[in-house]
């Protein structure tokens, strides 16, 4: 199914899987498909599921979620020969009991992460997802990582601003990396309104839909302090060569 022209590829117990490539840069470069796939968790994934995955020839999964996510939901394994890397977004979370129970009444609370918006949480993960961001960045470029998928619970905001900084690294426009992002939208059904689900606390939440806005006010913060989405991973450890390796594989010169 094609939304905004971006393909969703039919993964059986896989949500939101997308090719995170097949865009253009700025410099009139191509980011190739075929080694960058996003989406949610691969907790519920079937057996076409996991074959469907061993033909796209991943070497590397990236897991985003925190440590009591993957308690509860653990991923589905893929087979020997794919890495798996868990590099959560978050700082580790310590929920008490009377917090939890504070949460059970506050319906406004983030679908992934427990900030009180959307907005509050785009202003966290500008503020302290550096560094789990540039992470992903450097085990992506490692010899041999690729084809990657890097995904979330839900693959729509840890997901989102992890695949939208590499994208925006290597010299994709905004606008194009906008529409991209904003497919989580009808790929989660959110485009018809908020979708109640129980999260590793037992707390029931809403995801919510996500828009353009969070994302530019993502970049806005990044780009306030560090000028540009390469300086910025750069200033969370990924080094030169990294992003050269990063060029190498991805893009595509006419």
């Amino acid at each position: 199914m094609s939304i905004s022209g971006v393909e969703l590829i039919p993964v059986p117990g896989v949500r939101n899987f997308r090719d995170a490539g097949d865009l253009p840069t700025t410099s009139g470069a191509q980011l190739a498909s075929g080694l960058l796939y996003r989406s949610g968790s691969l907790h519920e994934i079937t057996e076409d599921g996991t074959r469907h995955l061993a033909e796209l020839g991943l070497r590397t999964v990236i897991d985003l979620r925190s440590q009591p996510e993957l308690d509860v939901w653990p991923d589905r394994a893929l087979g020997a020969d794919v890495a798996v890397l868990h590099l959560p977004t978050f700082p580790p979370r310590e929920a008490t009991a009377e917090e939890i129970a504070a949460e059970r009444d506050n319906e406004e609370r983030d679908a992934e992460a427990g900030r009180e918006s959307l907005e509050g949480l785009y202003a966290f993960m500008a503020e302290t997802a550096g560094p789990a961001i540039a992470r992903s960045l450097s085990a992506l470029a490692r010899p041999g990582a690729l084809p990657a998928l890097l995904h979330c619970a839900v693959g729509k905001d840890r997901t989102g601003i992890t695949v939208a900084t590499l994208q925006s690294a290597l010299g994709v426009s905004d606008a194009e990396i906008l529409d991209h992002y904003f497919v989580s939208n009808s790929a989660l059904g959110l485009d018809q309104g908020p979708v109640l689900y129980v999260d590793e606390f037992g707390v029931e939440r809403r995801s919510r839909a996500i828009s353009r806005d969070l994302l530019s006010a993502f970049f806005a913060r990044m780009r306030e302090r560090h000028g540009e989405a390469r300086a910025y991973v750069r200033a969370h450890g990924v080094t030169d060569a990294e992003l050269a390796a990063l060029e190498a594989a991805f893009l595509l010169t006419p």
